[in-house]
């Protein structure tokens, strides 16, 4: 098991040493537990967090689903600072599932990658 975690932490720090946000395209950075997701519009230059959200209020859907409506949070949360174009941090998690439904829920509404 902790070979699992440490595979995932070794490609997120290859995706992060290639990948970095700025305040005009903040990085959308996602990380996904058993239960839950959670993701961070961040300004690496600045080093500071512009908006985050999660599925933790969220009850009664399937994973999938929360991953969408986590997505809709924080677009609206995005449009409101007029961000416009991001970019996409899977954190190390293979891009299936949950990753997969929130990044292409961000493709579809307005968001360029």
């Amino acid at each position: 098991m902790l070979k699992k975690f440490v595979a995932r932490a070794t490609r997120h720090n290859r995706i992060r040493a290639k990948i970095t946000g700025t305040a005009l395209r903040p990085r959308l950075c996602v990380y996904r537990s058993n239960t839950n997701i959670y993701t961070q519009l961040i300004d690496d230059v600045a080093a500071k967090t512009i908006c985050s959200a999660s599925d933790l209020k969220i009850k009664s859907w399937t994973k999938v689903e929360k991953a969408t409506t986590v997505w809709q949070e924080v677009a609206q949360k995005a449009i409101d600072l007029g961000i416009k174009e991001i970019v996409f941090d899977r954190g190390g998690f293979t891009y299936i599932g949950r990753v997969k439904a929130l990044a292409e829920a961000a493709r579809s509404k307005w968001l360029k990658f």
